[in-house]
């Protein structure tokens, strides 16, 4: 069996985000002509009784657990590939840098957020940044807060639908959003020097299907609209067109690696386009570099057991360098080990706000802009006059 299923994977989709995966199984039905085309499978019969074949079986067992799948059913167990100069999860947690949870450093001008949507859970996080990009995770989490030190997404118990209840998905997540953002978009932090701060910008991913809609309804709405951005990340590949070359058009904003492009449709409300790729290699630079040199990234206290969930999250993925059409670049996989790498996203926007801000790292041009206005033909007329 070579083969990999559309519905397999919704299925995977909806079960984990609380379904039962009965709309893929209708989808794999009326589309499986096209969806078994090429397979080989040794044993027909084998399949439960809510599937239709032994492949959406096989592909269900798959994305259940992909690791036991190659090794137990395959007889080819996976071996990942590490990109060079990959950090472990240990050297991760272990770089602390003494400062108290949600006490800003002394040197930090600029506080960004992220916050990860998921149907279960709401994943964030609160990022210090220098003005050269020597960053700082200040504090993290999620909403609502699971009371344990070590979960998955999976395993989740305390889920948005039980804090909201009697509310739809959209009104669910609705209300999760405006309340971590009433909690953190209104709290005033203090750097360890008694000076006030407050974020400065806060991006929410809109890129999952189910919550696109809500997300900018609520960036519209808040009261805190002038700091919320809603985001989508875009996976740019060697062979993708890089931003670099994509068109500017009037009024949109290009900066390193992300763009907001001008907004004209039903949703009203501007957002960021990110580069993952680039952005997931950056913040991985940022945690190699050493402790007291500029452009370095650490972590909040001085206890690495503290943080072994988050960096979990934060290698929950490799690079591979990959080429095409004369580029080269970092492509990142999700491990099949660690399946959930919500903070990683979250540092990335952390970074990206920053970004927007005009945090820049010496010698990486970083520059935002602006298209040109157009020139009309008065104007060039008075100035010839003149």
């Amino acid at each position: 069996m070579r083969s990999f299923t559309w519905p397999s994977m919704l299925r995977f989709v909806l079960v984990r985000n609380d379904g039962d995966g009965s709309q893929a199984t209708e989808f794999y039905r009326s589309n499986r002509d096209v969806m078994d085309a090429g397979s080989n499978v040794a044993w027909p019969q084998r399949y439960n009784e809510d599937e239709l074949s032994a492949l959406q079986h096989a592909m269900n067992l798959r994305l259940r657990d992909e690791a036991a799948f190659f090794a137990e059913y395959q007889n080819e167990p996976i071996i990942e590939s590490v990109g060079e100069e990959m950090l472990t999860s240990d050297a991760i947690a272990a770089k602390t840098n003494g400062h108290l949870r949600n006490v800003i450093p002394q040197v930090c001008n600029h506080l960004t957020m992220f916050i990860d949507v998921q149907q279960k859970v709401l994943f964030w996080m609160l990022c210090g940044w220098e003005e050269n990009f020597t960053g700082y995770i200040v504090d993290y989490g999620t909403w609502p807060e699971q009371k344990r030190d070590y979960y998955t997404l999976r395993d989740i118990r305390s889920t948005i639908s039980r804090a909201a209840p009697g509310a739809g998905l959209e009104g669910q997540i609705y209300a999760g959003l405006d309340i971590l953002t009433a909690e953190k978009l209104a709290a005033t932090y203090h750097r360890d020097d008694g000076a006030e701060m407050r974020i400065d910008r806060c991006l929410i991913d809109a890129n999952w299907g189910q919550s696109t809609d809500v997300v900018y309804q609520f960036c519209r709405q808040s009261q805190h609209a002038g700091l919320l951005l809603p985001s989508h990340g875009r996976y740019v590949g060697a062979s993708s067109i890089p931003f670099s070359e994509y068109r500017r058009k009037r009024g949109d904003r290009v900066g390193l690696h992300w763009r907001i492009p001008n907004t004209v449709g039903k949703r009203q409300v501007r957002h960021a386009l990110i580069d993952t790729n680039y952005w997931k290699t950056f913040v991985h630079a940022r945690l190699s570099v050493a402790m007291g040199d500029p452009g370095c990234l650490s972590l909040f206290g001085r206890d690495d057991k503290t943080h072994r969930l988050l960096a979990d999250h934060l290698t929950a993925e490799y690079r591979v360098k990959s080429q095409a059409q004369g580029r080269t670049v970092d492509e990142w996989k999700l491990r099949a080990t660690r399946p959930d790498n919500h903070w990683l996203d979250c540092l990335v926007g952390c970074a990206v706000g920053a970004s927007i801000q005009g945090v820049s790292l010496p010698g990486v041009e970083s520059r935002t802009s602006q298209s040109r206005p157009r020139l009309k033909l008065s104007s060039v007329q008075r100035t010839t006059r003149n």
